[in-house]
């Protein structure tokens, strides 16, 4: 294929990943502005007002961040994941790697597909966020980075988990027992700093530490974690996890059973 294939092939993958959710938008982009309301609700005011500044920052606006960062990594592993089930639950996903499209494209167009839902969402979640505070970026590279590689890097992470799954059921698996705990214990609600030197340590094993820190300095200049490093592990991340999925996809696992 030249080069104006593959971008019309790129192109329409993504479209069609794009038109997916948004068909469906009450169920893909509504539900992640009602739960995040309800966080801002409970959590931001009720018991935010209890606790008192968090970091040099009222509590409200210490979570905002956390909370968009679980927003974009909930909804770009939920899309991607589903997405690729279906596709080979319905066995249209034999059609397209035995097609003329690189495989890197038929990556790319799922992971990209993932990544827009991801970052839609978080610009929902932002925008409901300043009904209850105020926000301003101190550093837009590291923000917008941080939102991008996060979504690609749970994109992947969606697309490894479809291509092991056997049922429906398993898409839920890795979500309940694995994301959900990773992210609780991230520092969305909380300061590393205010943990024991154990606990501290402990926790910068938990790989969306770094991401819910980086985008936390990138908006209010604040983080537990050096930027630098955390920005490197979630590029890494994000690189060690496109490998496997390459990998993965080129040998066609979980799809040729």
């Amino acid at each position: 294929m030249n080069m104006t294939q593959m971008r019309v092939a790129l192109f329409t993958l993504v479209h069609k990943e794009v038109r997916r959710f948004m068909r469906i938008w009450p169920q893909t982009l509504l539900p992640p502005a009602i739960t995040m309301s309800l966080y801002f609700v409970i959590f931001g005011n009720l018991v935010g007002s209890r606790i008192g500044q968090m970091g040099g920052f009222s509590y409200m606006q210490f979570i905002v961040p956390g909370l968009i960062m679980m927003a974009v990594i909930t909804n770009s592993y939920a899309n991607v994941s589903s997405s690729f089930f279906s596709a080979k639950f319905q066995k249209s996903i034999e059609e397209l790697i035995m097609s003329p499209v690189p495989l890197h494209l038929v990556l790319w167009g799922y992971v990209l597909g993932g990544l827009c839902r991801g970052v839609l969402v978080g610009i929902i979640v932002t925008a409901m966020s300043l009904f209850f505070t105020d926000l301003y970026i101190t550093n837009w590279f590291v923000t917008i980075y941080t939102v991008i590689v996060t979504s690609l890097l749970f994109s992947l992470g969606g697309f490894i988990n479809a291509v092991y799954a056997k049922s429906f059921d398993d898409i839920s698996i890795i979500p309940t027992f694995v994301l959900t705990p990773l992210t609780y214990l991230g520092g969305v609600f909380y300061a590393i700093s205010a943990l024991s030197p154990f606990w501290q340590n402990l926790s910068l094993i938990n790989p969306i530490v770094y991401m819910v820190n980086a985008f936390r300095f990138g908006i209010l200049g604040h983080s537990d974690v050096n930027v630098s490093i955390s920005l490197t592990v979630v590029t890494l991340c994000c690189a060690v996890l496109y490998g496997i999925a390459y990998y993965l996809l080129s040998r066609g696992s979980g799809m040729r059973e």
